[in-house]
């Protein structure tokens, strides 16, 4: 696969089982890793905003000749299941995609998650990398080789671990995102300053530019993943928030007004937070940067049945992964569905 040349090369910033992250200027790094592998085709996966704002920098920076394949679906977590995977695979069934193929995931999480999927269940697996183009999917991800979709209103409940072959993250498709949707990824970086590093924390806590913060989130979870590559032990830890908080999203999901990934994440850091009984100023700082959203009452039933399915349970128990004292340090709570109420009915009248 022919690619155009750039005079400067920049190694990757980190390498993560065999996976190289770079972060800087795709043309910088893309075109002369590229020309180092052995590909027959090149297929792109991208959704409609992508497809508009990303897609024409990504080919004007790579210069790829002849032009690649591109399959592109509709935006946002609704599409997140297997009847948009069956539209991915018939896509690269009618482009006769070999075994021997690239396929490129140019977008956010949900694209990441789902096109690495199809990617990695394509003839029983073919390469695949990401190029992130949101700040959640740059710093969290597009690291960590997680992959998968939604199901029954549950998320990535169908999924698989499987590295890509490469991430390429280049500071300037932040340009591209809307306020909202950089205010989203802005709770993982958050998350990762809480769990791994007080230096980033303190940088967050005084003023934040999201392309400086970028290689020092990733550190954060590279390193716990190259601890706990599968999720045994301490990568639990990069669930911070989330257990009630992917069930919040999929609750809102359903709504006429769904929250982000990143606007649930906050509110879950701040919930799970209360319910380990640490309420400080770490949840008044989220709280400030995120809009205060009212959970109805009606709903906390509900939230709870979502999170008594999540990945993390064991015998029958609701699992909370918080940080400890000391960075990269675990706690893990087994919160009953009063406490969880109470955390939600706090949050509600926060202040």
């Amino acid at each position: 696969m022919l690619s155009k040349p750039s005079t400067v090369y920049r190694p990757p910033s980190t390498v993560l089982h065999d996976c190289p992250i770079f972060i800087g200027p795709l043309a910088d790094s893309f075109s002369q890793w590229l020309d180092s592998q052995n590909y027959s085709q090149v297929f792109i996966i991208a959704d409609t905003h992508t497809q508009a704002l990303c897609l024409p920098v990504f080919l004007e920076k790579t210069g790829l000749n002849p032009p690649p394949i591109v399959v592109v679906i509709e935006p946002g977590e609704t599409q997140k299941n297997l009847a948009t995977c069956e539209t991915i695979w018939q896509a690269m069934l009618a482009a006769k995609l070999d075994r021997n193929a690239l396929v490129i995931n140019l977008g956010g999480g949900v694209i990441g998650d789902m096109g690495g999927f199809c990617a990695a269940t394509w003839k029983r697996g073919v390469d695949f990398v990401h190029i992130p183009t949101t700040l959640l999917a740059m710093t969290d991800a597009a690291i960590g080789g997680k992959l998968g979709v939604d199901f029954q209103g549950l998320k990535n409940i169908i999924g698989v671990f499987r590295q890509p072959k490469a991430v390429f993250v280049d500071p300037d498709f932040l340009d591209t995102l809307p306020e909202r949707e950089l205010r989203s990824g802005f709770a993982e970086v958050i998350k990762h300053a809480l769990i791994g590093d007080p230096a980033l924390w303190m940088q967050l806590s005084d003023h934040y530019s999201a392309k400086a913060v970028l290689e020092a989130s990733i550190g954060v979870k590279v390193r716990i993943v190259l601890e706990d590559p599968h999720e045994k032990g301490l990568r639990m830890l990069l669930n911070f928030g989330h257990t009630i908080g992917h069930a919040i999203e999929s609750y809102f999901l359903e709504t006429d007004n769904p929250l982000t990934h990143g606007e649930a994440i906050a509110i879950g850091m701040i919930c799970e937070l209360d319910a380990s009984e640490r309420r400080d100023t770490v949840a008044a700082f989220i709280n400030n940067i995120f809009p205060q959203r009212q959970i109805p009452e009606s709903a906390f039933t509900a939230i709870w049945h979502l999170m008594q399915q999540d990945k993390k349970n064991a015998s029958g128990k609701v699992r909370m992964a918080l940080p400890d004292v000391l960075p990269y340090s675990m706690k893990v709570l087994e919160p009953t569905q009063e406490v969880v109420v109470a955390s939600l009915r706090r949050y509600n009248g926060f202040e």
